[in-house]
């Protein structure tokens, strides 16, 4: 089960002190700043018809409309967001962790500045 599938997640589901803080870049944005980041990890899975979980992250608005019905993203609030929790292996569940551990395309986890970068974006509004 992908950690986008879920409804909601319990606060005993996250390990938030996991989470790097945000970064303290100022006006960080989709196209410049985490779009870079999606294409690199990302959008292999997540974009065009075959999306897992129907998540798109190769444009701002599929990130911002979310997975089947949930969103991943809460603007202004990145410790709520699935898609940090997921991608900041914060979940406790290792099989919900973004991109999964051992995965087809050998994708990495993301760094801990690419997380930071990522809630500094979702803090400063999603945009």
């Amino acid at each position: 089960m992908l950690a986008f599938s879920l409804a909601a997640l319990a606060d005993d589901e996250a390990d938030l002190g996991k989470l790097p803080p945000a970064a303290d870049k100022q006006g960080v944005t989709y196209e410049k700043d985490i779009k870079p980041i999606f294409e690199k990890s990302c959008v292999k899975c997540h974009s065009g018809e075959k999306a897992k979980a129907k998540l798109h992250l190769d444009s701002l608005e599929g990130v911002l409309k979310g997975a089947k019905k949930d969103k991943v993203v809460e603007p202004g609030n990145s410790a709520k967001s699935k898609l940090v929790l997921a991608a900041g292996q914060a979940l406790k569940d290792e099989d919900d962790w973004m991109p999964p551990l051992n995965n087809k395309a050998k994708i990495g986890p993301l760094t801990k500045e690419q997380v930071s970068l990522i809630r500094a974006w979702i803090d400063q509004g999603a945009k």
